[in-house]
């Protein structure tokens, strides 16, 4: 990539050091670092999530950012929000080169860490597209910078000033980027925002199709060019490579996903902002199965088996931003 990120160099303050985001003072009030820290944190393990696909990465950069910003002196900080969505993303672009290291090595399709979302994250239609796997597959073919300039833009609609001093550009340079990476993910994007509702009609009819082996009812509700990528991390067993068209497609879910129902629970979540399909063995989940609609047919079906991306839905997720 040839990029080079600083990394925030605040100078520590005077006190006791801060070791997790949820410490309070002496009366059982969070200090101001906290309270302030607190008041942004879904935003900000949003733009980290978006930038990285991953919950325990933006975990971890949600812990990084925190350790710098309790070193802050509070009253030298002009735009508090800003200030820390500057963290986030320099720590996030640091985060991306070494995940990038590794799905060099990942065994099989990468496919993002599926978080289980509040049904607010719906509702925001925006939002739900911008963290559905869908979108997330897209913005993994930018660049880090790209990626981080396209998701504080677009997504969050900051001023191109602050993305600037995010990531360590000048603003013309931003404005370029930002021009750039709109046109890469709009040539690869979803055909249309599809709501929540074509999505779930769509998704229970694939469903019954599924429970009962109904090839016909499979090719019925699969577009011809859908495609099926498997994430198993090679801890499970899971597709190779990208399996193309409805009849390979069809047949592959009839035989195989058809024959896993039926020893597990198949049931709806709220996966990424849209409806999905959680395949279950008593407490533990063995799939998420995440789908994409365009026109009321499946054009993408994301099947994550990997145990270590599956830790996220045991509770929902707030988003926001």
């Amino acid at each position: 990539m040839g990029e080079t990120i600083e990394t925030e160099q605040e100078p520590p303050m005077a006190g006791t050091a801060h070791t997790a985001p949820d410490e309070r003072g002496r009366d059982d009030r969070p200090d101001p670092a906290t309270e302030v820290f607190l008041a942004h944190r879904n935003l900000l393990f949003t733009v980290a999530y978006e930038m990285l696909g991953s919950a325990a990465d933006a975990e971890d950069v949600l812990q990084e950012t925190w350790l710098r910003w309790v070193r802050v002196d509070l009253t030298t900080v002009r735009e508090q929000r800003a200030y820390l969505v500057r963290i986030t993303t320099r720590q996030a672009l640091a985060r991306l080169r070494t995940l990038g290291r590794r799905k060099e090595s990942y065994v099989g399709p990468w496919l993002p860490e599926p978080l289980l979302t509040a049904p607010d994250v719906a509702e925001d239609v925006e939002l739900a597209d911008s963290v559905s796997m869908a979108m997330l597959l897209v913005l993994e073919t930018l660049t880090p910078t790209e990626r981080a300039v396209f998701v504080l833009r677009e997504v969050f609609d900051l001023p191109y000033d602050e993305i600037a001093e995010a990531v360590d550009k000048s603003e013309p340079a931003v404005r370029q980027i930002a021009h750039r990476a709109r046109g890469h993910v709009a040539a690869r994007r979803p055909r249309g925002v599809t709501s929540a509702a074509e999505t779930r009609d769509a998704l229970e009819a694939f469903r019954k199709a599924t429970e009962t082996g109904d090839l016909q009812g499979l090719l019925d509700i699969l577009a011809p060019d859908v495609v099926f990528l498997g994430d198993g991390g090679g801890v499970r067993q899971a597709v190779p490579r990208p399996v193309v068209g409805a009849d390979k497609v069809g047949r592959l879910l009839a035989a195989g996903v058809g024959r896993i129902a039926a020893l597990m629970s198949l049931r709806p979540a709220q996966v990424n902002g849209y409806p999905a399909l959680i395949l279950q063995q008593g407490d533990e989940v063995d799939t998420v199965l995440a789908v994409r609609i365009d026109d009321g047919l499946v054009t993408g079906l994301y099947a994550v088996r990997n145990p270590h991306k599956l830790s996220h839905l045991q509770r929902e997720v707030s988003l926001s931003r």
